[in-house]
């Protein structure tokens, strides 16, 4: 072959050469297409829901896909630029679980939140601010973190490693996650004004209502109870508490209202917690709001089992006034209440408070308005129905020594018999209205006790109580006593179906205590629980004396527990 017969291939070879070029740049064209796409498509999944936490999360799911990274998460930025919640992908349960802790905010994410500029590395470890994985973390090699904004502040950061196929992420890359942390930023902003409106509107018909039932006479447990609902509509909590001192250095649980997830939340009433080492006790003592990110890391208490992570506890009151704390906790995991956030509550706690005290104003105009007619009525019992039932006895007690007939002589001797005993308890309910109602009284916590059954029975009822209760009866077994009467009580509410319930409480002269509460309801069934039961007797046991029951031919259940008092 000549040289000549070869010319004819050079233009096939530039041709190829040219069409090769084409083909590449048509690629590229279609791939910078499909990424345009890609990102379009995410930009509108991105702002399609409102919910900040689900929207978050959705963020870094699709920062990941777009540039085929294998590990993604977002930092949230606190008050103290430290991340307060850290958001992960791509990690499985069981490597998740192997992590000894979330990273604080330090090495390169520490930088990135110092500095707020996008940061694109080969190999993390190369760099001189790297600060090394914690304990359990799986190794990490290429890394791209770009700043998240809302407005003019950084609300977090993405950061994205591990690019698949072993390559680097490029501009290009770094291109895509500004682009889309730029929408981010505006989906956020909506997602937080929706969330904040949704919460004043919340907060607005909340106070309506707490200010309305307090001021229309509504029991004040019901009311709290609705408060601690509302609040933690409010604030998006998983556990709302509220705690009222007790004694000088502890709080104690009140009332407790959380999701149906958690468990335990019944059985946190009553439990209490010390002021010193709680985080309520700070916010009492301190009469300010307090907030922690992580409450197992703090050392502090908000009571019972359930298991917090972010936590707040906001004062019932303002400065001296303070009476008591709403305590809420989120579960581990859960993004961290918010300043603004606590500063709504605070100004609901405060006026919540108020309302309290408006409240209790109104029942001590009641009550002295009730001790007033007590005392009126007393004074007509004693100066006129005593008279003259006292009267009516002594006539009556004249005119047996008259009678021959033996059958007429014991009718009259039974009509003074139940005329002495109408005086004594006239007498004794006398008593009763007159003497002051000390809070901590034994009689006057027997009537609350019994007065509080009311609602729940149906009716209210009867209560005759005779002796010297408040000066006779300790302490040690005045307790027992007002156990005992609850647990009788809450059985004739639970399983009696009673339309009639008699409660008598006396002392005898052998120093014993008596209490016996009858109904008209089903009886004691066959086959139900003893545990109740078997609990009064224990109490009767421990103190040497004696429970029964017994069931009346026309039925119903006669239930007496005697003890002695000295």
């Amino acid at each position: 072959m000549t040289l000549g017969e070869s010319h004819p291939l050079l233009p096939s070879m530039r041709l190829d050469d040219l069409l090769a070029e084409l083909q590449n740049r048509l690629d590229a064209v279609l791939s910078t297409r499909d990424r345009v796409h890609a990102l379009l498509e995410a930009v509108v999944l991105v702002g399609s829901d409102l919910q900040l936490e689900l929207m978050l999360r959705r963020i870094v799911e699709t920062a990941t896909t777009l540039v085929d990274a294998s590990y993604g998460a977002l930092g949230l930025v606190g008050e103290e630029n430290t991340l307060v919640e850290f958001i992960p992908v791509g990690l499985s349960e069981d490597e998740i679980a192997r992590i000894e802790h979330w990273p604080h905010g330090l090495g390169l994410l520490g930088l990135l939140i110092k500095e707020p500029e996008p940061l694109r590395l080969a190999r993390i470890s190369d760099h001189p601010e790297s600060y090394g994985f914690p304990p359990g973390h799986p190794p990490m090699g290429s890394f791209l973190g770009v700043p998240l904004r809302v407005r003019d502040e950084v609300f977090g950061n993405l950061y994205l490693t591990e690019k698949r196929g072993g390559a680097e992420f490029d501009e290009e890359d770094q291109e895509v996650v500004i682009a889309l942390a730029t929408a981010a930023g505006v989906a956020i902003e909506n997602a937080r004004l929706y969330e904040e409106t949704r919460r004043r509107e919340i907060w607005l018909q909340a106070s309506t209502e707490v200010t309305t039932s307090l001021l229309s006479g509504d029991d004040v447990d019901d009311v709290l109870r609705q408060v601690a609902r509302r609040v933690r509509e409010m604030s998006g909590a998983d556990l709302t508490t509220i705690l009222f001192p007790v004694g000088d250095d502890k709080l104690r649980i009140k009332i407790a209202d959380g999701i149906d997830e958690l468990d335990g939340v019944e059985e946190l009433v009553g439990f209490e917690v010390p002021l010193s080492e709680s985080l309520s006790g700070v916010a009492y003592t301190s009469a300010e709001p307090h907030i922690l990110n992580d409450l197992a890391e703090s050392g502090l208490q908000i009571g019972g089992q359930p298991p917090i992570g972010p936590a707040a506890a906001v004062p019932l009151g303002v400065g001296k006034s303070v009476r008591g704390v709403l305590a809420l906790g989120k579960r581990q995991g859960r993004f961290p209440f918010t300043s603004s956030m606590m500063r709504m509550l605070h100004a609901f706690a405060g006026q919540a408070a108020l309302a309290l005290e408006l409240a209790e104003a109104r029942q001590d105009a009641e009550r002295l308005g009730l001790l007033e007619d007590r005392d009126r009525i007393a004074k007509d019992l004693h100066d006129v129905v005593i008279q003259r039932l006292f009267a009516v006895a002594m006539t009556l007690m004249s005119t047996v020594r008259l009678v021959d007939h033996p059958e007429a002589a014991t009718r009259l001797q039974h009509g003074i018999d139940e005329l002495d005993e109408t005086i004594r308890q006239i007498r004794s309910t006398i008593f009763a209205f007159q003497a002051p109602r000390d809070e901590t009284s034994l009689r006057t916590r027997i009537i609350a006790l019994v007065e509080n059954t009311r609602n729940r029975l149906g009716f209210m009822p009867g209560l005759r109580m005779n002796g010297r209760l408040d000066n006779d009866i300790p302490v040690p077994v005045a307790d027992h006593l007002l156990a005992v009467l609850q647990e009788a009580l809450s059985n004739v509410v639970r399983h009696a179906k009673a339309t009639r319930a008699d409660v008598i409480i006396e002392t005898t002269p052998n120093n014993q205590v008596s209490l016996t509460v009858e109904d008209n309801g089903t009886g004691i069934p066959p086959k139900g629980r003893r545990s109740g039961l078997r609990n009064l007797h224990d109490r009767a046991t421990q103190l040497g004396g004696s429970f029964t029951t017994t069931t009346p031919k026309n039925g119903g259940t006669i239930l007496t527990w005697t003890v002695p008092f000295r």
